[in-house]
């Protein structure tokens, strides 16, 4: 979503059934301006087949397990090393990369199950009696405490007044499975639209020069593409993409959901029922000929992505200007001049 600008699939991952399809991703495109890709992540490149999607996307280094150690069961999480570690181990191979670079760090410690060794935490657990809501802060404030450290070090190495800086969660922290405990720290029950609301994940955008602001816009990782491109001076009308730039007053604040609702500052769908989202009460009668328009447009937006991706469109369509990815022109395979924690 964030790399192509294209909504996931109903069933299934993309980045598994789909990976042979010709993408037109970040990478790929920023690499047409000069800039040198890379993902860093302390797990298997198997994981998620990234070590094959990532080809197609175009980057230029994936630094997985392989290139980390791995070795100390502390400081390692269910889904790969921890981020404190991670971070501090990814440093050498950050440096070694030629500037202008896109880079995208994979972390892995405020994820479900929220495990981790008491040695490393530094706040209590929450007291509800559901582990993973309980031990939820505790993995955040220690991902608060490691991204603090990454921003340190950026600024020390020279990076942080010249790059642009997302910081993003994939999905939503808590499922619906916890309502009860969930509902013990919020101090109120979890209706269909509360739940709706904790879909919502961070987004953090760190732009050199621009000062410092809360934006309320409602937006989806789809978005997160065209954004950045227009950050950077990239023009976006070529390029088949699903989302639009945060920022602009064109902005469209309908963000749908893969399984046909939506949210918007006005209108909510949830669980095929429409909501006002400033009262939290069932639609007025009066504004539900809107809210159909809404779901409709939701509608056609997923059914257009779909046809995309099932139908493997983009290998019909080359922008102007844009070079086509050849997959197996990379290779990920660990080079030895280049050694996590040098």
């Amino acid at each position: 979503m964030l790399e192509n600008s294209l909504f996931g699939l109903p069933q299934g991952s993309a980045f598994i059934t789909k990976a042979q399809n010709t993408y037109q991703a970040a990478p790929s495109i920023l690499k047409d301006h000069g800039y040198t890709s890379a993902v860093f992540h302390g797990n298997n490149g198997s994981f998620w087949n990234r070590n094959t999607i990532y080809k197609g996307f175009g980057f230029d280094h994936f630094f997985d397990a392989s290139y980390y150690d791995t070795t100390d069961p502390i400081n390692m999480a269910e889904y790969g090393l921890l981020d404190k570690l991670f971070y501090e181990q990814s440093e050498s191979m950050l440096a070694s990369l030629p500037q202008p670079f896109y880079t995208k760090f994979i972390t892995v410690g405020n994820h479900y199950p929220y495990a981790m060794d008491q040695s490393l935490v530094t706040i209590d657990k929450a007291q509800t009696g559901d582990a993973s809501v309980d031990d939820y802060f505790q993995t955040a404030r220690y991902t608060d405490e490691a991204i603090q450290t990454v921003f340190t070090r950026l600024k020390e190495m020279g990076l942080y007044d010249n790059s642009v800086i997302v910081l993003y969660g994939d999905h939503y922290g808590i499922s619906d499975n916890h309502k009860k405990a969930m509902a013990q720290i919020m101090g109120e029950d979890i209706t269909p639209l509360e739940s709706a609301n904790l879909q919502r994940v961070p987004l953090f955008i760190h732009v050199p020069g621009m000062k410092g602001s809360v934006n309320h816009t409602y937006g989806g990782q789809t978005d997160l593409l065209p954004t950045l491109m227009h950050l950077l001076g990239i023009e976006t009308k070529d390029f088949v993409q699903f989302g639009s730039d945060l920022f602009s007053d064109e902005h469209n604040e309908v963000v749908p959901f893969r399984n046909g609702d939506f949210v918007s500052p006005t209108i909510d769908s949830i669980n095929e029922k429409f909501y006002d989202n400033q009262t939290g009460l069932p639609l007025d009668e009066s504004q539900m000929e809107l809210a159909k328009a809404m779901k409709k447009e939701v509608a056609y937006k997923l059914g257009l992505s779909d046809n995309v991706v099932n139908g493997d469109l983009l290998r019909f369509y080359t922008p102007k200007g844009y070079t086509p990815v050849d997959p197996s022109q990379y290779n990920y395979t660990k080079d030895a001049d280049v050694q996590a924690g040098e």
